[in-house]
């Protein structure tokens, strides 16, 4: 499952992958990694992306599941 909320996050900010990247302090490759769900970010890396795109980590990386509750 693609991180669709991030991707559209960056896209409604007006950046591009490697701005995103440059922001926050990794590669470009690491941010599509992400956003394709390769890569499992770290809770640091978590928070600059939030602060970065304005964003919670609630309104980005929270999986909703209907079928389940926590």
């Amino acid at each position: 499952m693609k991180n669709l909320k991030m991707k559209a996050a960056r896209v409604q900010k007006d950046y591009s992958q490697k701005d995103l990247a440059q922001i926050v302090g990794v590669t470009r490759q690491t941010i599509g990694m992400i956003e394709t769900n390769k890569f499992n970010p770290s809770l640091q890396l978590c928070l600059s992306i939030c602060r970065a795109l304005d964003k919670t980590l609630n309104d980005l990386f929270w999986e909703e599941n209907d079928n389940e509750k926590i």
